[in-house]
């Protein structure tokens, strides 16, 4: 698995903050005693939690050193280890009250299996609340999609993480075969950004980690140039000097009833 930088990451801390604002105020429970945050990154998210959930037992589990070394040092109150749960799901407890997880679920695959296994680690009336992007098509996206695809990069494609989601009728479908009790919805940000260089420096901490990862550094600055030359061709400036990157965000609550049998 590629590296993550939680410097790079943390560029746009309130942006990506934000979304799990917005998740957890969906969660209609305030009685809970025991919380994972699963992909809880540099612990922006966990610390949320910790905010709102103040008196509940609140773990924090990442795969990546970076981010959890990152997290102890933000936040030296709150517990954070690390854990790939794709790998280790079994290392896991079976007794949350709500399972959080704020843009992560997207790099791991099989969701039809592992939402369900995920389910099974709560309590009855327990939460698994999730926010995912479904920001594929959005011209930014498409711009370095049509890069790599160029040869002269020498992407090894077999050796790329998975980044992919379902579409929300499959998570609809999903979700209704393990109860009745669930709200789906999708949300897009319009991110203010003041130059073309700050698209760039979005996606450079995410989605085209696994790309530069292949690359030595000459390359990367002149890949993070061509996707910069063409993101100017489909973002323009407005008025006051700014980009508007529009980006989707999936999310669901659902909840696990008592009568219900995975």
């Amino acid at each position: 698995m590629s590296k993550w930088d939680s410097n790079q990451y943390l560029k746009f801390n309130s942006e990506r903050t934000q979304p799990a604002i917005d998740l957890l105020m969906k969660v209609k429970s305030n009685n809970l005693d025991k919380i994972i945050d699963i992909g809880c990154g540099p612990g922006n998210s966990t610390a949320i939690l910790k905010q709102y959930f103040s008196n509940a037992d609140i773990l924090g589990v990442d795969s990546s050193v970076d981010m959890i070394e990152n997290a102890k040092k933000t936040y030296p109150d709150d517990k954070f280890m690390l854990l790939d749960v794709q790998k280790d799901i079994d290392k896991l407890d079976n007794n949350y009250d709500l399972i959080f997880s704020n843009a992560c679920l997207q790099w791991i695959p099989n969701h039809e299996f592992f939402i369900p296994q995920l389910f099974e680690l709560l309590n009855v009336n327990g939460a698994l609340a999730v926010q995912i992007p479904m920001n594929g098509n959005a011209p930014l996206y498409k711009v370095v999609r049509n890069i790599v695809g160029n040869s002269k990069w020498n992407i090894d494609f077999c050796k790329l993480e998975l980044n992919k989601t379902l579409d929300p009728d499959q998570y609809f479908n999903i979700l209704s075969k393990l109860t009745d009790t669930f709200d789906i919805w999708e949300t897009v940000y319009y991110h203010r950004m003041k130059s073309h260089d700050d698209l760039v420096n979005w996606i450079k901490g995410t989605m085209l980690r696994p790309y530069l990862n292949q690359m030595v550094v000459s390359k990367q600055m002149e890949f993070l140039s061509e996707v910069k030359e063409q993101a100017k061709e489909v973002y323009p400036i407005h008025e006051n000097g700014e980009i508007i990157f529009h980006f989707r965000r999936f999310f669901f609550v659902a909840y696990k009833p008592d009568n219900k049998i995975i």
